[in-house]
């Protein structure tokens, strides 16, 4: 075959007719088979007259080189080196330039560097030459090989370090810039300390390069910025000693609105990541004043004359054709979201509200948006400073702006009374009985084809309604009747969907109040999931996933007799419809169906599962950034596959498209499928335990392996389903402890014990590291002792907890440097939470180890709890170490008899805090403290009673007044004669009902009947008063069972002993009580 042939197939692959490409790929497969086949194609690539031909070539002779380099005589590989080289220096074209360096960095990832020291000559002498030509071949070929293997270059790292120092000077190169900058970027991740040293004080060339960059070419200094990135996750501290240099760079670049979008975004990005990673540092380096007045403007703007924001288009077709590319504005925003996520509300409240209270009362709807805006982000991350704080004026603001003139404005009201009710949660349903009327009048408001408008309206009533509880009685016919009629009515899909959603969230508020209208509910629902309408899937996904919602809070004997058939159904749509929202919210509607059926789920498990299975295991929706559909796979004949092949070309690439070669993009919806299918296995396996455990050990094993996944969600999922695991297994033990059940839950433990403690330490985010600690708390309060059998368990579980408390783990920065003061009472809320979700953990392993054998350890735990009760701590950690250190003692049991002396004086000074919440909790520690601290607590008796006394008498809270009457039960119990039974007995009853703390019963009731089998006639002097307060107790819907059957038994004794009289009482209270009494004491 010559080589005019093979140019010529070269040529007719490159023409835009695909009867002639199908003729010369087949064409091309057979050339390929001639032994001179690699020879004509270096032909073709160093001396065809088309550039084209040229880069098709190197892309082919690369391609067969990367796996086949071995395979070739020695002679022909020096042949190959010399002809690449010399080719490269005299290529005109760009693109053919990079496709020989590509090459040059397969044949050098094979040969090393000690074997063609002649690239390495024509690296250094080409970076160094005055010619901008060679300079920038040199610099090309140096980028391709780093990125394809970095190590190569690791003995030459500081010689190369310093040459940068060199080309970063060239600032009327471009090419040199560039390429200096790619090339440090792919160095960064495989540096020494060493050479960190000499990039440090490169830092000011960087930005100076990068500066340069920005008036050429836009695009490639987006690119080049990945240098920030590189260092942010690999050397932050390098960026932390150019830290205002960096934040004032990337705000300039954020601020300059003659720049492209893409360009502005990737440097708030970069300022985002360093909030992120260093939010002390910003504000040691005192940045965030100049960060939130450059964002303020950014979040302001206006859109060009004629055009709106995406997000306020009228109908979400606008909203979804601009969805894909993200603007300053909206990325401004997250900023300011990530600021709340990791400063100190302390210290970013008094810098931002300046500039968000003008902007509010602002003459122009963009600058009121960007207060709401503000609002709205800032919910998440400073919840509780709003909640103590802020939150009446603050939902005044976003109240009054739901009646804006401007649709803007009324927008991001909307998304604000969102974001608040998702996160100021239980405080903001306090004021339902203002926001529901408000919603409600707006949702009428809205016209039904301003599709986008009345989807914000619907999100801010779902959030809002889903946690009002009990509160939602008043306006559940109002809401009710509204979604059937939307449901009923003619109308777009869309509106249907979001009705069937709204379902859902009102469900999760009345759950059995909704009875009434659960047979209407299910007909319409019916008739959308048995659908074979395409417009109407959004619906049918929609549907799925509010009967999964329904299955879960509807009593069981409701839902039971359509369980079967819900299983059939969700199995039946996932084998016709292929798409990972729905078999998403299928797997919720398995989780969900679990809790009903219970081991009646078991014919379903075998499809079930496997589809689970399927969902963890596909990498679908993960693509990688390789060619565009134009590549050829040429090499079957050598077996070289796809997914084999390194670097697979497309005939157009340029250096952009091989940026990306090694990158990911993940589709969304896959990656929710994945998690959903995560946190069903959890529920199926504790719903169903016995029933599961033949499917157990292989979900288990692709479970597993998503500890390591990048997303996040996934990552949190697979933890929390583990521990679901062990307590499924934990369940089965109970039902038949078996030997081999033992051993395979002994075995469970040992794996998924220490792949928490791992997780602990070294996961990078916090929402991952608190649903670890979350999930351990769980299975240590399930497994108790038996999480515990391994030799050292209890130890190394201890150890962890204990650098979580002192902020030693990876995603608390443990790097922080030592002159950066942290306050005790100045963290951002959520390392504050981290802390909280490990202090729970503390009392799980207190009644998992026993007393005495957890006594050592609390013993460690107690100066770290003790350090958070200073004065200049926040009333959110005070409160968070008395309540760890109440919990611990009822863990501890008589063993916390040894700690009294150094507890006592705490949770007494506790109990007269200012804060209502380290109240509660210390009233709650000095009961336990009596309850299990035995004779060395009998003294203290009189003072905690006097005490105690004090609180009730002018305590305006109720929950510590509950509190109250659950400590001097406890007292009462534990030491009976170090308490004057005859006069705070009828104070006990005074207090009764309970108002806020109704778990209290428990112990109160627990108490009477023990004060009636002690000494009956301290009880029988106050029948009439307990025979009223029984009637309102009973009305009550949440009463533990606990106490409701000791305040029956209790019932029961008095009118047994005391028949008339109590009949007497009961006949004076009102109707409704007297029944509730009478059904009490008669029930069996």
């Amino acid at each position: 075959m010559a080589t005019e042939e093979l140019e010529k197939i070269l040529s007719d692959l490159l023409q835009p007719d695909n009867a002639v490409i199908q003729q010369a790929t087949a064409q091309l497969k057979e050339a390929l088979k001639h032994p001179l086949a690699l020879s004509h194609l270096c032909q073709v690539m160093s001396s065809s007259q088309n550039p084209q031909i040229r880069q098709f070539a190197a892309v082919l002779v690369r391609r067969r080189l990367t796996k086949h380099w071995r395979k070739i005589s020695a002679a022909d590989q020096a042949m190959l080196k010399t002809l690449v080289l010399s080719t490269l220096q005299k290529e005109t074209d760009h693109k053919v330039s990079l496709g020989l360096a590509q090459l040059a960095a397969v044949i050098l990832k094979n040969e090393k560097l000690e074997k063609w020291p002649q690239m390495l000559q024509l690296i250094q002498r080409g970076a160094r030459s005055q010619d901008p030509t060679q300079c920038e071949v040199g610099l090309l070929l140096l980028h391709s090989a780093l990125e394809l293997d970095p190590e190569v270059f690791a003995p030459h790292f500081k010689e190369l370090l310093r040459l940068f120092h060199q080309t970063l000077n060239q600032r009327n190169q471009p090419a040199t810039l560039y390429y200096s900058l790619r090339s440090l970027s792919t160095m960064v991740p495989v540096l020494g300390s060493d050479e960190m040293n000499l990039m440090s004080s490169m830092m000011p060339k960087v930005i100076a390069a990068i500066r340069e960059l920005i008036s050429v070419n836009e695009t490639h200094a987006g690119e080049v910025m990945e240098v920030f990135d590189e260092l942010m996750e690999t050397e932050v501290s390098i960026i932390v000693q150019h830290l205002s240099a960096v934040v004032g760079f990337c705000l300039e670049v954020a601020s300059n609105p003659s720049l492209g979008d893409n360009l502005r975004v990737k440097a708030l990005s970069c300022i985002s990541f360093l909030i992120k990673l260093k939010g002390k540092a910003i504000l040691k380096h005192k940045l965030l004043s100049p960060i939130l007045n450059a964002l303020f403007p950014i979040m302001s703007a206006e859109p060009p004359p004629g055009q709106m924001d995406a997000e306020d288009e009228q109908t979400e077709e606008d909203i979804e054709d601009r969805a894909e590319v993200q603007t300053p504005k909206h990325f401004a925003a997250q900023v300011v979201d990530m600021l709340a996520l990791h400063l100190p509300p302390e210290k970013l409240f008094p810098q931002l509200t300046p500039l968000m209270e003008p902007a509010l009362l602002s003459t122009n709807p963009y600058h009121r948006k960007a207060g709401l805006m503000c609002l709205a982000v800032l919910a998440e991350g400073c919840g509780d400073h709003i909640r103590h704080k802020h939150l009446q004026p603050m939902l005044q603001v976003v109240c009054r702006a739901l009646s804006d003139e401007s649709q803007v404005v009324r927008n991001a009201a909307l998304f604000a009374l969102g974001q608040f009710s998702e996160n100021l949660q239980p405080d903001i349903a306090r004021y339902s009985d203002d926001i529901m009327p408000l919603l409600l009048r707006y949702l009428e408001g809205v016209q039904l084809a301003h599709t986008s408008h009345m989807a914000k309206a619907y999100y801010a009533l779902e959030n809002f309604v889903e946690n009002l509880e009990g509160k939602i009685s008043p306006y559940l016919p109002a809401l009710m009747e509204r979604m059937l009629t939307t449901l009923s009515s003619p109308g777009s899909p869309r509106v249907k969907e979001l009705a069937v959603s709204a379902i859902g969230a009102i469900a999760q508020a009345a759950r059995g109040s909704l009875l009434p209208y659960f047979q209407a509910i299910m007909d319409h629902l019916t008739a959308y999931l048995l659908t074979t309408r395409e417009d109407l899937r959004p619906v049918q996904i929609q549907s799925v996933e509010t009967l999964a919602v329904l299955a879960s809070v509807m009593d069981r004997e409701v839902f039971l007799p359509l369980a079967n058939k819900c299983c059939q159904l969700g199995l039946e749509l996932c084998d016709k419809v292929d798409d990972p929202d729905l078999r998403r919210c299928t797997y919720s509607l398995f989780g969900s169906l679990a809790t009903v059926l219970e081991d009646a789920i078991e014919p379903y498990l075998p499809r079930i599962t496997t589809l689970m299975i399927y969902s963890l295991k596909s990498t679908e929706g993960v693509e990688s950034h390789g060619g565009t559909g134009n590549s050829f796979l040429l090499f079957d004949d050598e077996e070289e596959d796809e997914a084999e092949v390194e670097g697979e070309e497309s005939l157009d690439e340029d250096e952009d498209d091989n940026s990306e070669l090694s990158g990911l993009n993940v589709e969304s919806a896959f990656m929710d499928e994945k998690d959903d299918a995560c946190v069903a296995l959890g529920e199926i396996a504790t719903g169903a335990s016995v029933v599961f455990l033949p499917f157990l050990e292989k979900c288990f094993q692709e479970v597993f392996v998503l500890l390591e996944h990048p997303n996040i969600n996934v990552r949190k999922s697979a933890f929390n389903t583990l521990g679901h695991f062990c307590i499924s297994l934990h369940r089965v033990c109970e039902r038949d402890p078996s030997e081999p059940h033992s051993a395979a839950r002994l075995q469970l433990l040992c794996t998924v014990l220490p792949a928490y403690i791992k997780g602990i330490r070294e996961d990078k985010e916090r929402q991952v590291v608190m649903e670890i600690l979350e999930s351990l708390a769980r299975v240590l309060k399930t497994c108790r002792q038996e999480a515990l059998r391994t030799p050292g368990q209890l130890t190394d579980l201890c150890q962890v907890i204990r650098e979580v408390l002192e902020k030693k783990t990876v995603c608390q920065d443990p790097s922080l440097d030592e002159d950066e003061d942290e306050d005790c009472d100045e963290v951002a809320e959520y390392d504050s939470m981290l802390i909280e979700y490990a202090g729970e953990v503390i009392p799980a392993l207190a009644e998992a180890a026993g007393g005495e054998a957890f006594a050592p350890y609390f013993a460690g735990f107690l100066p770290l709890l003790l350090n958070k009760m200073k004065p200049s701590c926040s009333s959110t950690d005070r409160s968070f170490a008395v309540g760890t250190m109440a919990e611990a003692v009822q863990g501890l049991g008589r063993a916390s008899s040894a700690f009294v002396p150094r507890l006592l004086p705490v949770l007494m000074g506790a109990a007269r805090d200012a804060n209502r919440e380290v109240r509660s909790n210390a009233v709650f520690g000095l009961g336990v403290l009596a309850e299990h601290g035995g004779e060395a607590m009998h003294e203290h008796y009189p003072k905690v009673l006097g005490l105690l006394s004090n609180i009730i008498s002018q305590e305006r809270n109720n929950r510590v007044a509950d509190n109250v009457c659950g400590a001097v039960a406890r007292m009462v119990m534990a030491n009976p004669g170090g308490v004057p039974i005859g006069q705070i007995f009828p104070v006990l009853i005074h207090n009764l009902p309970l108002k806020d703390d109704l778990e209290e019963y428990k112990t109160v009731f627990c108490c009477i009947n023990f004060i009636y089998e002690h000494d009956p006639q301290q009880v029988l002097q106050q029948i009439g008063e307990l025979v009223r307060v029984s009637g309102s107790v009973l009305a009550k819907e949440n009463i533990p069972s606990e106490g409701r059957n000791s305040l029956v038994s209790l019932l029961r004794n008095l009118s047994a002993r005391c028949p008339s009289e109590f009949q007497a009482v009961v006949r004076s209270l009102p109707s409704e009580a007297a029944t509730l009494v009478n059904a009490a004491v008669s029930s069996v």
